[in-house]
């Protein structure tokens, strides 16, 4: 049996060229990046190129790089740390109700402690509405936080248009920007962000790294406590091996972004438009123009996720319901979408990638045939 891997949005698989500019790492350059000689040097010159790389793919300074764990540390550490920074001049946070948990989880966490958040409604197409984030500006607005795409529909938010009116209002700006970073052109200059998280695993870089981009005027309450790492910004040694890894998979991504586009794209939309032609009453889940070109989202009606998933044995995706104990669990995004059940039930998440090929998109899309007319 020939497995497809189509569920790219989950993890992405190390490059070639990733995989061999850490190699020198696991073993010949073990130096700690803040001693003073020779060993300490490679290691810190390592890192310093990293930041550079990823800095460039964001346009941005290379201090305003911050390696962290991954994206939810990331995450926590932009939220969390915004947060307690702006004591002294509120104690209110706007987020939306299609997050992933790594922000919808740290915001509850806040409240806790006295902070308040409002959950920003979003359109059918998983998009939200710029005016009702506007009336949900109060005076202690401290921090909005919103995501570029979407994990499950990869439909896109109008970011520059949030950062414009959060800068009115003087308040703080984060996107979690996993999913688009290595996809679409990420210009935090442009896009006017004041905070944003990387994750390395949706890029071609190993597991357990990440980035936390932070505008040099921002200030943060410290997420790690220790020595100065990081520009004092995060203590603890660098991961100096994943870094490297996180560095060349940035570079390989400015260089190959418009390629890669074109690619995902195409694949993804001979998937979408031979399940179509097959099923009529197949539904898209997200915005059909302003979408991550590797996501598709789609739902079979009256047939459960799960169910489908278990027949499909030879293909790697993701299903947007859980069914457990005979009932149907629906992920909080496309309920925040208001997607009726029927089709919520059904939802289905396939990811296209570098190494996708257009014989295995056929071959998965016949397959996919094959099992719902089977199960229907």
């Amino acid at each position: 049996m020939q497995h497809i891997y189509l569920d790219y949005n989950a993890s992405t698989p190390l490059l070639a060229e990733v995989a061999d500019a850490m190699q020198p790492y696991l073993i010949n350059f073990f130096g700690n990046p803040s001693s003073r000689h020779w060993y300490g040097r490679q290691s810190r010159e390592a890192i310093e190129l990293a930041r550079a790389q990823v800095a460039h793919l964001l346009n941005c300074c290379p201090e305003e790089i911050i390696f962290t764990s991954g994206g939810t540390e990331s995450n926590n550490y932009a939220i969390k740390g915004s947060a307690f920074a702006r004591t002294d001049i509120g104690n209110h946070i706007i987020t939306s109700a299609i997050e992933h948990p790594a922000v919808l989880n740290v915001c509850r966490y806040l409240e806790k402690f006295g902070f308040e958040t409002t959950y920003i409604a979003v359109d059918e197409f998983g998009i939200i509405d710029l005016e009702e984030l506007v009336d949900s500006i109060k005076p202690t607005t401290i921090l909005i936080s919103i995501m570029q795409a979407n994990n499950e529909t990869g439909s896109i938010q109008p970011i520059k248009e949030i950062a414009e009116i959060a800068e009115e209002n003087n308040i703080i700006f984060h996107t979690d920007a996993a999913q688009s970073v290595g996809k679409i052109s990420v210009n935090v200059k442009n896009l006017g962000i004041d905070l944003l998280s990387v994750a390395g695993h949706k890029m071609y870089a190993p597991k357990g790294v990440g980035v936390l981009y932070k505008k040099k005027n921002i200030k943060l309450d410290k997420f790690m406590h220790g020595a100065n790492h990081e520009g004092d910004n995060r203590a603890g040694t660098e991961n100096v091996l994943e870094i490297v890894g996180l560095g060349k998979a940035a570079e390989i991504a400015s260089r190959d972004l418009a390629s890669n586009y074109e690619h995902f794209k195409e694949l993804r939309d001979l998937l979408h438009k031979t399940l179509k032609k097959n099923f009529p009453d197949l539904k898209l889940n997200g915005h059909p123009e302003f979408r991550l070109p590797n996501t598709l989202n789609i739902s079979f009606p009256n047939i459960k996720a799960d169910l489908l998933l278990d027949e499909l044995e030879s293909l790697a995706a993701s299903a947007g319901a859980a069914c457990h104990s005979g009932s149907v669990e629906i992920s909080h995004v496309l309920q925040a979408m208001r997607v009726p059940e029927k089709f919520a039930m059904g939802a289905i998440r396939f990811s296209t990638g570098r190494y996708t090929t257009r014989k295995e998109i056929e071959e998965a899309a016949q397959t996919i045939i094959d099992t719902v007319r089977l199960i229907r």
